[in-house]
């Protein structure tokens, strides 16, 4: 039989971001994830020249899908949101200045997150009845009344109201 020589153990392993890079899948993430990272520098950069530095950490930056040149900015609350659109054409231009080509920004609100939790049901099962209820049993009884002595029927109702007591 012939089997397959051992890999020589002289290889040095490799840096992990050297796997990321020339990884197909995982360097496209990469390089999206330091695009998106230079990104909110250079908004938060802008938003100090503006005086509005406090607001950088709120936001969340980036680019809309199938469009380079549109930024989409997602903030917490709307009063963060309003104070952006006041402010908008002049960070469009400390952007531009800051070499980021930016035609246009949206701003939205960032859905909350729900306050509940939902739990799953403990496993009990309810409790089924046992027998007929008044109304049933006496509609059942009014039934057996009008019917004839010696009807198939008849018998089948009286088995009924014996097997299923209140």
């Amino acid at each position: 039989m012939n089997f397959n020589p051992k890999p020589s153990r002289k290889h040095a392993a490799h840096d992990w971001m050297d796997y990321l890079r020339e990884s197909d899948g995982l360097g496209g993430i990469l390089a999206k994830t330091e695009d998106l990272a230079k990104l909110k520098t250079v908004i938060n950069a802008a938003l100090t020249k503006l005086d509005l530095g406090q607001l950088g950490p709120k936001i969340e930056a980036g680019w809309r899908s199938g469009s380079q040149d549109e930024l989409f900015l997602l903030v917490s609350n709307a009063s963060i949101a309003s104070r952006l659109q006041q402010i908008l054409p002049s960070l469009i231009n400390e952007l531009t200045k800051s070499g980021l080509s930016c035609k246009a920004i949206k701003v939205r609100v960032k859905p909350a997150a729900s306050a509940w939790e939902v739990k799953p049901r403990p496993n009990v099962q309810p409790e089924r009845p046992r027998g007929l209820n008044e109304v049933a049993k006496k509609s059942w009884e009014s039934l057996l009344e009008r019917l004839e002595p010696n009807s198939e029927l008849r018998s089948s109702i009286e088995k009924l109201l014996k097997n299923k007591p209140k």
